[in-house]
């Protein structure tokens, strides 16, 4: 469904009311009866959860696809392991030197699962009538699911070049991912670029920031938003997650959400930051309908903070935690 995104954006943050959008897919999963394994290989299992859950939480603005995290590392030739209640994880390294960087190969969108994620954004798109935002790693979380994430922390510094032009091809493969959710009607993509938050301010913008915002210039018009996702930032590197032009920002649990308000421009869409473990899966329902209270309320004066969980939200979260939350936005929005 075509959604002008920046009159979206604006309706938000003209209101008076709060809105959510959660990082949400598992519940759905776990209300159709399916596995995390059957929905990160199959695209119709995959919508059929996104839709199970809209139907059963109707109380978010948007719909979200899962944050699987090694769908483009796979794309590349990553070796992947699978198990039927968690998501996937990236083996051992695919390149190692500069000699195996420049041998790689920017793969086309007809390897792995990649067809099956757009397949699942395209159903999605066609069937839920609320705006869709697709999911796909960051450059540098993506380099160092590659080239391994110890590895590339030192290889910045010892060899800057090769981990250069191993993040250009990871941006090139991402923008070509992003162009093909776009096409199947996705109105925008999160854009998870959490090992990013490992970097001080200065190396984010120079590794990170730098590449995104490449995509967020191709990408980003008043169709389709970029939302960078960063939940590995204490606050440290907001600056550099602002200088990509994203039209939204999205930060994790670790992160002041005030202070996260205050460093990003008022037209820009801010979520968070509700811890998805603690909170979520692990909380009484009273314990989450009040530090979703407390969080809005820490953040009124704010028009453009969307509440949302910190990260993905974990297999296995109780429903009456989900409920919790809905609440505690409903009973602020009505008093």
């Amino acid at each position: 469904m075509k959604i002008n995104m920046k009159q979206w954006a604006q309706s938000i943050t003209e209101s008076d009311q709060r809105t959510a959008i959660p990082i949400m897919t598992h519940p759905g999963i776990e209300i159709i009866g399916k596995t995390v394994k059957d929905a990160v290989t199959d695209g119709t299992v995959h919508y059929q959860a996104v839709k199970a859950l809209s139907e059963k939480f109707p109380g978010a603005a948007a719909v979200t696809v899962i944050m699987d995290l090694t769908v483009e590392a796979e794309a590349f030739g990553a070796k992947i392991s699978f198990s039927d209640n968690e998501v996937p994880s990236v083996t051992e390294r695919l390149v190692s030197d500069a000699e195996s960087v420049q041998k790689l190969e920017v793969p086309s969108l007809s390897k792995g699962r990649i067809s099956q994620y757009l397949a699942a954004n395209r159903l999605i798109a066609e069937n839920i009538a609320k705006p869709v935002f697709g999911g796909c790693i960051g450059p540098y979380s993506l380099a160092g699911r590659l080239f391994d994430m110890s590895e590339i922390m030192m290889a910045i510094y010892i060899e800057p070049h090769t981990i250069k032009d191993l993040l250009q091809k990871c941006t090139d493969f991402i923008l070509s991912y992003c162009q093909g959710i776009k096409q199947q009607g996705a109105n925008g993509i999160i854009l998870a670029e959490p090992a990013a938050g490992l970097l001080s301010n200065d190396d984010c913008r120079q590794f990170s920031s730098i590449y995104v915002k490449q995509i967020v210039d191709k990408l980003q018009d008043e169709n389709f938003m970029v939302v960078l996702h960063n939940c590995g930032n204490t606050g440290h590197c907001t600056d550099a997650m602002v200088y990509t032009g994203a039209a939204g920002f999205h930060f994790g649990n670790q992160i002041d959400m005030v202070n996260a308000l205050a460093a990003c421009p008022p037209e820009a869409l801010v979520m968070g930051n509700l811890d998805p473990v603690s909170m979520f899966k692990m909380a009484s329902a009273q314990e989450i309908y009040e530090s979703t209270m407390r969080l809005l309320e820490a953040t009124r004066s704010y028009r453009n903070f969307v509440i949302s969980s910190g990260c993905d939200v974990p297999p296995h979260a109780p429903f009456e935690n989900i409920d919790a939350f809905y609440r505690a936005i409903n009973d602020y929005n009505t008093k």
